[in-house]
């Protein structure tokens, strides 16, 4: 099974949850700071829309017993961009584009199999395998449907914030004219 890569993505492994995490899944489900949490039996996955969201959640997810990045590698939490991938290495997850639907794509990550006692080894290619998605997720105006994206720095010359609303950031996007809605959680 695979689990939904949008935004920004950060990726927990399951088993590092029950066995460090302090208080355990219950405890890390309450930590989850807004409604994209989706999982599978291996993976917990959790988007946001902006860089200093995900810093946020990493620093919750450390200070509870999980590591991050440790010589360049992913060790129980991994980060992925929806369009890029892992943002480092990491030989426990496989990142790619699944079918979802008739023609559509969306991208997503699921681990790689145990092949032995000495590490992973087995990579799944399977395009087509089933996908966990938050509850109430849809395709249709997700951002699996419709992506946009601003660099960080350039949203200045692209955005202009036009009001906060509890969760929400709400910009004018000067190029199209239009508003632009994001996720925020700290």
């Amino acid at each position: 099974m695979a689990v939904l890569v949008e935004a920004i993505s950060v990726i927990v492994r399951r088993d590092a949850i029950e066995r460090k995490y302090v208080g355990g899944w219950d405890s890390f489900e309450r930590a989850v700071p807004n409604a994209t949490l989706c999982t599978d039996e291996d993976l917990a996955c959790v988007s946001f829309m902006h860089p200093h969201d995900v810093g946020a959640f990493i620093e919750i997810l450390t200070r509870n017993g999980l590591r991050f990045i440790e010589d360049g590698k992913a060790i129980d939490i991994a980060v992925a961009d929806q369009q890029r991938g892992f943002t480092s290495g990491c030989d426990w997850l496989e990142f790619g584009k699944l079918s979802f639907g008739n023609s559509s794509k969306v991208s997503a990550c699921w681990l790689i199999e145990e092949e032995g006692p000495h590490g992973y080894g087995l990579r799944v290619s399977n395009t087509s395998m089933k996908l966990a998605t938050p509850e109430g997720w849809q395709f249709e105006g997700s951002l699996s449907q419709q992506f946009g994206f601003v660099s960080t720095g350039d949203e200045a010359g692209r955005l202009r914030l036009l009001r906060r609303e509890a969760t929400v950031d709400v910009y004018l996007d000067l190029e199209t004219g239009k508003e632009v809605y994001v996720g925020r959680t700290s």
